[in-house]
């Protein structure tokens, strides 16, 4: 498909393409996307962009090689930048300490935007400060478009697409389990983890991740609003552990809560899209979201449940933070190649239709083999060629905004399921 005409340099740029997740990045454009791509590394040091470029070369001597552009973290280099391309994908994070600049940028000069932070109060500050900008500018911007939160929102809008098509209903009560995770976080996510509370006030934490904290327009209470039974128990609010009727033994998810938030925008942006409100792919009032991880035994969910809790402890203790940070892989490193490439990734979800005495639901299930950072670069690229190449996506939209991974559609996940990450959806009887 041909590319839009923008007039600008370059069609994407890739700025901390020196870094873990960039790497991958610019690895997955370099054998993955069309050949004629204009494309740029950005970052500060011009020694490690060039071997960025010279590893991109041995890849797939037969494309266009990227451009090097140098750029400081500020307002003025990234201004700068953004005034140079179409699309903008930034993996420099902290995003809550690093990533304004970027964002700020993109929003007020009409430069689409792609990030993958795992940072909720992130995205709601970036959110208050720069979404009035992004309308005006026309720039499309998609935070948390990586492993979080891409995949949970993905999963449930193509389950709410499926139970419409085939049903003509709303879906109320969606479950995602995590079914496989095999991999290890790098060091940027570790310390983007381990300084979120000195990026953000216990005020904005607080806020971003209230249910539906993130939606443009306010969730009406509904019946969904309560746990269902199968996880309502006081056994299960103790031992974080949950048994659903089709995805089995269930413990508390890490990334629960943050990507819960996406999906919760998600809801709120599909009510309001001109788009979305013409072909009526609302999830409806009485939607409902939960994400659990997959355990094989008691012992095991128990474990991983309190775990989570010792690591929230970790994070609002000083000293702790301070030791976890001294034993972790350091900002820029992540596991070795070779052994990132045994990474497994599956997603398996549920999701119920809005409707009386439902005899039927909607199954996904996503899966990835390879490094998951690749995975992120993978999303990243996918998403920038989707925006490239789908010419009706501005309108459909409604302009420039603050947007979510689903907003991207079925070209998107069709996209996705090409370059390797799968997608499964279908209808199952209760």
């Amino acid at each position: 498909m041909v590319f839009k005409q923008h007039g600008r340099q370059y069609d994407l740029v890739v700025f901390g393409a020196t870094g873990y997740t960039g790497k991958f990045t610019a690895q997955h454009i370099t054998t993955h996307l069309p050949t004629d791509l204009k494309w740029a590394v950005a970052g500060r040091s011009r020694d490690k962009l060039e071997q960025v470029v010279a590893q991109c070369k041995a890849l797939n001597p037969d494309r266009r090689a990227p451009e090097i552009e140098i750029c400081n973290l500020d307002d003025t280099d990234l201004a700068s930048l953004a005034k140079k391309t179409f699309i903008l994908i930034t993996t420099v994070g902290p995003y809550g300490k690093l990533g304004e600049h970027a964002f700020k940028a993109c929003a007020e000069n009409g430069t689409h935007y792609l990030d993958v932070t795992g940072e909720v109060p992130f995205v709601a500050r970036m959110i208050k400060k720069y979404e009035a900008a992004a309308k005006a500018s026309g720039a499309l911007m998609f935070p948390q478009i990586g492993i979080e939160s891409a995949p949970s929102d993905l999963v449930t809008w193509s389950m709410a697409s499926l139970i419409r098509s085939q049903l003509g209903a709303k879906i109320r009560d969606v479950t995602v389990s995590i079914h496989t995770l095999k991999s290890a976080p790098s060091g940027g996510t570790l310390n983007t983890a381990l300084t979120i509370v000195e990026n953000f006030t216990y005020d904005e934490l607080r806020t971003a991740y209230k249910p539906f904290g993130l939606s443009p327009v306010p969730k009406p209470k509904s019946d969904s609003s309560t746990r269902p039974s199968w996880s309502s128990s006081l056994l299960s609010k103790v031992t974080g552990l949950a048994t659903h009727p089709t995805l089995g033994l269930q413990t508390t998810s890490i990334a629960g809560r943050t990507d819960a938030a996406i999906v919760g925008r998600t809801w709120g942006l599909l009510s309001v899209m001109p788009g979305a409100k013409q072909e009526n792919q609302s999830y409806g009032p009485n939607f409902s979201f939960r994400q659990y991880m997959k355990t094989r035994n008691w012992l095991g969910g128990i474990g991983i449940h309190y775990g989570i809790m010792l690591l929230g402890l970790i994070l609002v203790t000083s000293p702790l933070r301070w030791l976890a940070k001294r034993s972790v892989y350091q900002p820029g490193e992540g596991q070795d190649v070779e052994e990132a490439k045994k990474n497994e990734l599956e997603y398996r979800a549920v999701a119920q239709p809005d409707v009386d005495d439902a005899q039927q639901q909607a199954y996904c299930r996503a899966w990835y083999h390879g490094p998951a950072y690749y995975l992120t670069g993978l999303l990243l690229s996918e998403a920038a060629v989707t925006i490239l190449e789908q010419h009706d996506l501005e309108k459909n939209l409604g302009g420039g905004g603050i947007y979510t991974p689903a907003c991207l559609g079925q070209p998107f996940i069709d996209r996705l399921d090409k370059a390797g990450f799968h997608f499964e959806t279908k209808m199952m009887s209760l």
